[in-house]
């Protein structure tokens, strides 16, 4: 039971971080790493996914804006203008290789909202930022298991 609730809080942690919310994981990951209530590859194939879902959820944002402007989207969620000029400028730059940095802090999350306005399409759009997101937590992975 404590190993379901512990990739439960990791899905949850994982895919608010990827919205438009302000929310991280990384320590969420390396905390339950550490705890050891979970097996590794569990979690992270929960925090990957998750993340990738949580940016799928951008990406369809997107699109609703797209079609019906940023005043479709509560107050709340509406990309701060900056970031949002700072991600169509990397997308229009380096196409579709930037989702694989959707990772990124500050920019990475309105990448895939900027996806989304843009209509990429979206299986090559999951999969691109699936491996990205991927590639990060192999990362805090690896360097975790280096320390133990």
């Amino acid at each position: 039971m404590e190993a379901l609730a512990s990739l439960a809080g990791m899905a949850g942690a994982a895919f608010a971080a990827a919205t438009l919310l302000p929310a991280q994981s990384e320590a969420v990951f390396v905390g339950l790493l550490a705890a050891k209530s979970v097996a590794p590859l569990a979690l992270f194939l929960t925090a990957s996914l998750a993340n990738a879902a949580g940016s799928v959820l951008n990406w369809w944002l997107g699109r609703l804006v797209a079609r019906r402007g940023v005043e479709a989207l509560p107050a709340r969620l509406r990309p701060d203008p900056a970031r949002l000029g700072q991600a169509q400028g990397w997308f229009a730059r380096f196409g579709w290789r930037s989702l694989l940095f959707a990772w990124l802090p500050v920019a990475g999350d309105p990448l895939t909202f900027v996806a989304g306005t843009l209509h990429y399409p979206l299986p090559r759009f999951a999969l691109l930022v699936l491996l990205g997101k991927a590639g990060r937590y192999a990362a805090l992975w690896a360097g975790w298991a280096s320390l133990g």
